[in-house]
């Protein structure tokens, strides 16, 4: 019996191949666009704990100069004299690779390459051994150490000799010391060997992958969105599939068939097709990870400086995700008509009627459904608070707006219908009404892109409108200058000082402020500062009050993380604590930041010497500058002008942001498919409301064009429903979870112009897909209208 009921239902497959195609399609790219999202995560966080395994992050205390800098090689000889057990460890850039230089005599065992069983002998005579992945070994610039593949290593890095390592970067200090988890019993305390040191506890997981956290949220929720869009055109086919397959399970039914078996089969069927659907899904998501990784590489490198590879693997986290969700969003999709299926009387399955009250039941749950995550979404706006609520703010609301979308579009289409005068215009609007069953889940979908669309546009437009005016704030410079020592410093600030209007220091040492990470900078007195730089808040004269040592000032980032506000106490070492004067926006930084004037700076860390400057001078006087300075032995790539400084932020910020402009393009095609799709699945059920209209006069021609009026007409009005939606959904990403993510908070900015050109581009998608259904019906034979007359319907 199990092969004659399935093959009864795979019969209709093969009545149906168009469906077929849209249930197979739609969910191959749903399970895509979600697998590609995973697939980019997967790699990131696979290279995150790779960099982590090089210097064992995470597991091992580090001891770091507490002024910042390098350690002297006396401290570390000190420390290892006094019993300490630590291993030094000097990092730089070589080229366009991270070098990392370890001891493996006193690395603990399981820092690479100390873990690979390396030769040590090798590795310390002679030029030495450099480890990489073969990638990276292939940018060395020419040296002496010979090359080893190791693939764990960290991508974009390559590790040799710490002797080696200070050879090739032309340096005497040591980065800092790790500290073996077994130390002896009695030894010294740190600050007695080494005050001037201090000791980092180790942190659970990756520090990278902790700053990262929350761009690969966006990313997955971004995914999921992609996701619940191609579901809808799952559910739209699944539904009308078992609507058209009402008459062969009522037969079935009669015929004695167990209504468990039944529904079983079904189950399995839908199975298959979504596994073969997954498969071809995780495919897709493959191609279109491997496009996008490059960029999302790039993001993650200028943002927080992690390195991702430009390769990708096949995970098992990924592909397996992607093929689990196919299954469960098939499960989803038909769960609703098989739980009809199980719960209407033998011969109500077969009537019209008896569908229609279940739909219309359906409608009253729907819309119930609706009001509760409204009601969710308000509550959590009010008070929610952190990452997670944010996101589940957005979800709830996304899902109430697509839920809610064909009851109002039902009540406006019925307002409409009230006020129509004719014949014609009364069965228009009565017919639209009729088809918005059909047509619902691809309004949700249009609806959901769209929404999308103007959310993450007006995102990125903000953050592009005041990330501009940010770089012209903190870039005034017309010259930026960087030097390799204390000694070159102080001689190139020297030269500069007669020759230009003023030379800002640049310096910063990491520390802990206020319980958070943070940076503490310098800000020499200057009239660049009060003419260029905005506040969100702030006393008044803050400058001038912070070069007369009378407080400092932070970031958004600091304020917010640690409470502060204006006037709160900020303890800055032992003996100094200052109130804060001024908060100002510091867009892409993902950490706290500090200013205190030079002088103060320099009591705080005598040890510190500015290395870079920034310098105020006329335009005109750059290439003359430029070339004093090259004629001093500066490198010209030590030397940058401020014009090529913002090209460069701003290429990071638009490679920041392609990945979701590429999922936005995605999003708005999946849902002009699933319009498409749902139009030509419809048109055949078409034909018993159109031949009446046809025998009663109208022609077929002018029955096409109603047809894609009203195609377009359903979509005006859903643009202009995703049109609020949207902006709230920017809201959201501006004011909730921007904050939750990264600690500051964007200005909204409203861009009517790419709105209106958003909404021309879904009336364009629309009538697109209702062209080709329209022309089938006006090339439809009279034969086969007049056929409807004589079949019982």
């Amino acid at each position: 019996m199990n092969r004659a009921v399935l093959l009864a239902l795979l019969s209709h497959w093969r009545r149906a191949p168009l469906q077929l195609f849209t249930l197979i399609a739609g969910l191959a790219l749903a399970t895509g666009l979600w697998s590609g999202v995973q697939a980019i995560n997967a790699e990131a966080r696979a290279s995150y704990d790779a960099a982590a395994a090089t210097l064992g992050e995470g597991r091992f205390a580090r001891i770091e100069a507490a002024a910042g800098g390098e350690i002297p090689r006396a401290s570390y000889v000190a420390l290892r004299r006094a019993g300490w057990q630590v291993s030094p460890v000097v990092q730089g850039r070589l080229g366009p690779l991270r070098l990392v230089g370890i001891d493996p005599l006193t690395a603990p065992g399981e820092i690479a390459p100390v873990s690979e069983g390396a030769d040590i002998s090798a590795f310390l005579t002679g030029g030495g051994q450099v480890f990489g992945r073969a990638e990276a070994l292939e940018m060395l610039p020419e040296i002496d150490a010979v090359p080893v593949t190791v693939p764990e290593v960290a991508p974009n890095t390559v590790i040799t000799d710490i002797s080696v390592a200070l050879r090739l970067l032309d340096r005497e200090g040591i980065d800092a010391l790790l500290v073996d988890p077994e130390q002896p019993q009695g030894r010294p305390a740190l600050e007695e060997v080494a005050p001037g040191l201090s000791l980092r506890a180790p942190q659970a997981g990756s520090e990278v992958g902790r700053l990262t956290d929350s761009f690969h949220l966006n990313l997955t929720a971004f995914g999921l969105l992609c996701f619940a869009v191609g579901i809808f055109i799952v559910h739209g086919a699944v539904g009308l599939a078992f609507e058209q397959r009402r008459p062969v399970l009522r037969t079935m039914r009669a015929l004695g068939v167990p209504l468990g078996r039944l529904v079983g089969l079904m189950l399995a069927e839908m199975a298959a097709l979504a596994l073969i659907a997954g498969s071809l899904g995780v495919g897709l998501g493959w191609l279109l990870a491997s496009q996008l990784l490059p960029d999302v590489a790039a993001t993650l490198r200028g943002l927080y400086g992690a390195e991702v590879a430009g390769g990708l693997t096949l995970r098992p986290s990924w592909w397996l995700s992607g093929l689990g969700l196919a299954l469960a969003g098939t499960g989803l999709a038909a769960g609703a008509a098989l739980w009809r299926i199980a719960t209407m009387p033998l011969l109500a399955a077969g009537g019209r009627r008896a569908w229609a009250m279940a739909e219309a039941r359906g409608a009253l749950w729907q819309g119930a459904a609706a009001l509760a995550l409204f009601a969710l979404a308000t509550g959590l706006a009010l008070w929610g608070e952190g990452l997670v609520a944010g996101f589940a703010l957005l979800g709830a609301g996304l899902v109430a707006a697509a839920l809610a979308l064909p009851l109002v579009l039902g009540a406006v289409l019925a307002g409409a219908a009230r006020l129509a005068r004719g014949a014609l215009a009364q069965w228009f609007w009565a017919d639209t009404r009729q088809q918005l069953p059909g047509l619902s889940l691809a309004l949700m979908a249009l609806l959901l892109a769209m929404a999308a669309n103007i959310g993450v546009s007006t995102m990125v437009g903000s953050f592009r409108q005041t990330f501009t005016g940010f770089l012209d704030q903190r870039l005034a410079p017309e010259l930026y200058v960087e030097t390799a020592d204390d000694t070159e410093a102080r001689a190139i600030a020297a030269f500069l000082a007669p020759r230009v209007r003023s030379v800002l220091p640049l310096a910063s040492v990491e520390t802990e402020i206020a319980g958070q990470p943070a940076e503490l900078n310098l800000a020499r007195p200057d009239p660049t500062y009060p003419g260029n730089w905005r506040f969100l808040q702030s006393v008044e004269r803050p400058w001038q009050r912070l070069a007369a040592r009378e407080g400092a000032l932070i970031n958004e980032q600091l304020a917010r993380r640690a409470g502060l506000g204006l006037g709160d106490p900020l303890r800055l070492g032992p003996d100094t604590t200052l109130p804060v004067l001024g908060i100002y926006g510091d867009y892409g930084n993902p950490v706290g930041q500090v200013i205190v004037t030079e002088a103060l700076f320099a009591e705080l860390h005598p040890g510190i010497v500015p290395r870079r400057f920034g310098l105020r001078l006329d335009p005109d006087q750059v290439p003359e500058i430029r070339a004093a300075l090259e004629a001093q032995g500066l490198p010209p790539g030590a030397i940058t002008d401020q014009a090529a400084l913002k090209r460069f932020s701003l290429q990071v910020f638009e490679r920041t942001f392609a990945v979701t402009a590429a999922l936005n393009v995605l999003t708005l095609a999946v849902a002009g498919f699933a319009i498409l799709m749902s139009l030509l699945t419809l048109a055949a059920l078409r034909l018993p409301q159109l031949a009446p209209v046809w025998a009663l006069g109208l022609t077929r021609r002018r029955l096409a064009a109603l047809e894609m009026a009203r195609a377009v007409l359903l979509a005006a009005l859903t643009a202009l429903l995703a049109l609020p939606l949207g902006l709230a959904l920017a809201w959201v990403l501006l004011s909730v979870v921007n904050v939750a993510a990264f600690g500051w908070r964007l200005p909204m900015f409203v861009f009517p112009a790419a709105y209106g050109w958003l909404g021309l581009f879904a009336l364009l998608a629309a009538a697109a897909a209702a062209l080709w259904p329209a022309i089938r019906l006006a090339r439809t034979p009279p034969a086969v209208l007049l056929g409807v007359f004589a079949s019982e319907r």
